[in-house]
């Protein structure tokens, strides 16, 4: 049995790749995606419980996948992963709901953690 549905949007197939990897062996179903007009194509053909995505992306950025996550399906939660950590980006992806934020280069028991604590918080 799934622990969850989990779409990733990365423009890094390393990266889709990496968190596959990590996610896969505790439970998760996942789905990768390589951009977020991707991303909103799958978010309507099907339900998940988080999406994992990537904040600088070409043609739509984290900030606008996550804003229209938020407006279109608000019991998904969203993690932004980020190379480009700053506080401002941290408060503003907050403000407009996300779940947390995950730093690259991140490592799979650092990833794993983020992810379970946010399926703990949504199933408490």
């Amino acid at each position: 049995m799934s622990r969850g549905k989990i779409l990733v949007i990365d423009d890094e197939d390393i990266v889709r790749i990496s968190i596959s990897r990590a996610l896969a062996p505790e439970g998760y179903e996942i789905k990768t995606v390589k951009d977020g007009s991707e991303g909103m194509k799958q978010l309507e053909q099907e339900e998940f419980d988080l999406v994992l995505t990537d904040l600088k992306m070409p043609n739509m950025d984290g900030i606008e996948v996550l804003s229209n996550i938020k407006n279109r399906w608000p019991k998904t939660d969203v993690v932004i992963v980020t190379g480009y950590q700053t506080v401002e980006t941290a408060v503003k992806a907050i403000k407009l709901g996300a779940a947390d934020y995950i730093e690259k280069p991140f490592t799979p028991d650092s990833l794993i953690a983020t992810v379970s604590g946010v399926f703990r918080t949504r199933n408490s």
